[in-house]
């Protein structure tokens, strides 16, 4: 379950940028092919936040869908299914452009 080891990772680098202020809400932006499960991770936020500034806080996720250029013909393609294939031409040989993402996009605080 790297979902925890994630939620542990928001967690630390959410309370730093908050320097002791308390946080509301974590924009989290998670490409699709990271493989995380939104309840998981939510589930193991709330448990790794308790007793920090970040206990009570919302998790909001956008998943970034996955975005591929083909190496063979040049199309642009948002494969859908594994192996990734491009729509165009048929080739196997994409260069990812979108999907990877795994970040803290922005923090909403209380007011001090």
């Amino acid at each position: 379950m790297h979902e925890l080891a994630i939620a542990d990772s928001v967690v630390q680098i959410a309370s730093r940028h908050a320097d002791g202020r308390q946080v509301t809400k974590v924009y989290l932006k998670v490409g699709h092919l990271r493989q995380v499960v939104p309840s998981a991770l939510a589930f193991s936020f709330e448990l790794v936040a308790q007793g920090t500034p970040l206990e009570g806080a919302e998790l909001e996720m956008e998943e970034i869908p996955v975005t591929g250029k083909c190496r063979e013909c040049g199309a642009e393609n948002r494969p859908t299914e594994f192996p990734l294939q491009c729509g165009a031409c048929g080739a196997f040989d994409l260069e990812v452009l979108q999907g990877e993402e795994l970040y803290v996009e922005s923090l909403e605080l209380e007011e001090v």
